[in-house]
């Protein structure tokens, strides 16, 4: 019986079996497209860090939670953090887990997605006081003048140093429970309103609105009676 000789595949059946060099490179992602696509993530990786500030995150507070369950207790973690980056922008998040680790990372995440941005005085104080309340926490800010430093305990100071806060003069009356603090402080730093915004708000220029602020601070207090 005689052999049937093998053609070689060619042409275009062979580029139809194997693919091809287009086939090869769309397959492998080797073709101007993938090197496109690979390049554009490569760029839009760079541009996202460059455009994402630099944060800083300080651990609050962190719980043990223990369940009892059959055949023992069962741990897990509860995590309070605080998330800014030092120009006004600051959040805070909470996180549950049975690890330390991921209740401190899901914090937190849920800390940058809650950043709220304070208006600063100089960069380094508030515009004015402020109080705050949330369930039995109540606080109250100040601002003070250069020098003077952050003079305040626990998560407070968490806040104002995440925050960017240089000088800053703090208060938290009626309880010590972490969570609650810190809802008040925001509670008090939301409040906080610019020179700009009252201004806008009064139909104004803000020359007039920190002038009278200045003359105000600069006055003489009235002399007591003898």
């Amino acid at each position: 019986m005689a052999k049937m000789a093998r053609t070689p595949n060619t042409g275009d059946e062979g580029r139809r079996g194997r693919g091809g060099q287009g086939g090869e490179d769309r397959g492998r992602g080797r073709g101007p497209g993938g090197e496109r696509d690979r390049r554009q993530g490569r760029g839009g990786d760079q541009a996202r860090e460059r455009e994402e500030p630099e944060l800083v995150d300080k651990l609050v507070h962190i719980n043990r939670v223990a369940k009892v369950v059959k055949g023992g207790r069962r741990f897990a973690f509860a995590a309070l953090v605080v998330v800014g980056d030092q120009k006004g922008r600051v959040g805070y998040g909470t996180g549950k887990a049975r690890e330390v680790p991921e209740a401190i990372r899901k914090a937190t995440d849920q800390a940058k997605r809650s950043m709220v941005r304070i208006a600063l005085r100089e960069g380094r104080t508030l515009h004015h006081d402020a109080a705050g309340h949330y369930g039995a926490g109540r606080v109250v800010i100040r601002s003070a003048s250069a020098g003077t430093g952050i003079i305040a305990g626990g998560p407070m100071r968490a806040v104002f140093e995440t925050m960017g806060v240089q000088d800053v003069v703090a208060k938290c009356i009626g309880t010590s429970n972490p969570h609650n603090m810190i809802k008040a402080t925001f509670t008090a730093l939301t409040n906080i309103a610019s020179p700009r915004l009252i201004a806008a708000k009064r139909g104004k220029k803000v020359g007039e609105i920190v002038g009278r602020r200045d003359g105000a601070a600069a006055a003489p207090a009235p002399a007591g009676k003898e």
